[in-house]
């Protein structure tokens, strides 16, 4: 059934050709007025570099993905550098609905780039550009995401793609945001717990979950089979490996709320005491739908 429904899906979608459909948001109140209309171009250039890039050689066989791009330029050193935080998020239509899922929501607030108003944004990426090395990082990291919700460990190739910009990033004049470091969010922490083998397991299982996701209106019952079983792979996979990693953090920022959603009602209670245990950073929400039952 899984692999019909995914055959079914990707068959309506062969049209497509972009893969993203963005919206960007552009917020530089912080900065001096000069510095703000040197960028007065700025998100509408971001807009149109990631809306009218192919990112993928081929076909893109899934449905086109909504996200979102919230810069904040938080400061401007000349009339040419800037600091800035940028929220990144994506949707992925629900099979046969109009609702969305939320794919990610990622908070990264180490961007540094080079910006010299009217400037073209260009996609040359055997070369390092701060700017179009970040879109497209973050694109094959949404890319990535989506095409594993739809055929397993299907976005390993695009997962594959980010990582080597987070190797040209890291040796180039703008390093910052791409070195290995310790915090609880990096570019570089992600893409390697998303490419690590001992990972592998929850990457499988997330197949499994949105094929609940899915299927969750037309039975519950087994939508909310398919979304335990998950939790409980978590749960064996804890007993492995440490579960702290950067991966496991941005899928629970993005989904905690509709697994919670989702599994009201659950007939084993002690699934939201697994939850606990696995995505400690969201206890309270699960304490909370323990308490109302």
């Amino acid at each position: 059934m899984k692999l019909i429904l995914t055959f079914l899906f990707a068959l309506s979608s062969l049209l497509y050709s972009q893969e993203l459909n963005c919206t960007v948001t552009l917020n530089s109140e912080s900065l001096p007025v000069e510095s703000r209309d040197r960028l007065s171009d700025f998100g509408d250039a971001v807009e149109n570099y990631i809306n009218q890039t192919r990112f993928t050689d081929d076909s893109w066989e899934y449905p086109k993905i909504n996200c979102a791009f919230s810069i904040f330029v938080t400061s401007a050193s000349d009339e040419t550098h800037y600091q800035a935080q940028i929220v990144v998020t994506s949707q992925r239509q629900i099979y046969k609905s109009n609702d969305n899922s939320l794919m990610l929501s990622i908070n990264d607030n180490a961007w540094n780039f080079e910006y010299l108003k009217g400037q073209p944004l260009n996609n040359r990426q055997s070369i390092f550009d701060p700017i179009t090395g970040l879109l497209n990082y973050y694109a094959y990291i949404i890319l990535g995401f989506d095409a594993d919700s739809w055929d397993e460990l299907g976005g390993t190739v695009y997962f594959t793609d980010a990582s080597d910009i987070v190797n040209l990033g890291a040796t180039s004049n703008f390093k910052t945001g791409w070195e290995r470091n310790s915090s609880s969010y990096s570019r570089s922490g992600l893409v390697n717990d998303l490419l690590n083998e001992k990972y592998r397991p929850f990457r499988e299982a997330i197949y499994g979950y949105y094929y609940g996701i899915d299927i969750y209106s037309k039975n519950k019952t087994e939508g909310q089979a398919e979304i335990a079983k998950l939790v409980n792979a978590l749960v064996n996979l804890k007993t492995k490996i440490d579960l702290t990693g950067v991966f496991v953090k941005v899928f629970f920022d993005a989904k905690y709320g509709e697994i919670i959603d989702r599994l009201k009602g659950y007939p084993d209670k002690t699934i939201f005491e697994k939850l606990k245990k696995i995505d400690p950073a969201h206890i309270a929400k699960y304490d909370q739908a323990l308490s109302n039952g």
